[in-house]
């Protein structure tokens, strides 16, 4: 009887495993096959080199965070804000691909090519929300600037170190995520004109057009 060879999936699997514990350099091909239990020998008949192994790391993540998501709400029952909490628990949640994402955007600031993936990857995300957001709000401006809140939400608070006094960050999170998907910010009430320049985003103080009533 012959041996049983790994599968090419188990490569993979193995090394998102490193790549979400120490980042790309931590994908080394001794070291996967030591966690496998079996030689390097084996890892030729799959990859070409190390640089193959990561491309079909990057396929898999972008596989299970974009078409695998779409699909899953694309079945989902119910309405667009429970499609889109769908996708953040899919995507942003749990003990897989949250600690991959957040791998691959700490590799992306280094590799030009991981960073046009990553671009790729997140135009699609936001265009899904995007889409959803605009089917309970009309104002495109509005639109664009809930997607980015969200996206903002699902990714920055994972690198917030702040504490919220009475409160768990879930609970805030959970408001957090009411207020961008409520139905109107407004309530069709005139906004007061807010000064573009902040210390966190311009020298020269502006001011822009109240946002319009949706």
């Amino acid at each position: 009887m012959g041996t049983v060879r790994t599968p090419r999936g188990a490569w993979i699997e193995e090394g998102l495993r490193a790549l979400a514990a120490g980042g790309p350099d931590a994908v080394r091909v001794e070291a996967i096959a030591k966690r496998l239990g079996v030689t390097k020998g084996g890892f030729y008949g799959y990859f070409a080199d190390r640089n193959a192994l990561l491309e079909a790391m990057l396929d898999v993540w972008e596989r299970e965070s974009v078409d695998d998501v779409l699909a899953r709400v694309a079945h989902e029952d119910g309405d667009a804000r429970a499609k889109i909490r769908l996708a953040g628990r899919l995507t942003l949640s749990g003990d897989r691909l949250l600690p991959i994402d957040l791998a691959v955007r700490d590799w992306a600031r280094r590799d030009e090519a991981v960073s046009e993936r990553l671009r790729r990857v997140d135009n699609q995300r936001i265009a899904l929300a995007r889409e959803l957001i605009g089917t309970f709000c009309s104002d495109p401006d509005e639109i664009e600037a809930r997607s980015l809140l969200a996206f903002c939400l699902a990714i920055g608070s994972r690198f917030l170190a702040a504490d919220h006094p009475g409160r768990t960050r879930a609970d805030v999170r959970a408001r957090a995520s009411d207020l961008v998907l409520m139905d109107s910010w407004t309530g069709g009430r005139a906004v007061p004109t807010i000064p573009e320049w902040s210390p966190m985003t311009s020298s020269s103080p502006t001011a822009r057009p109240a946002p319009r009533s949706t």
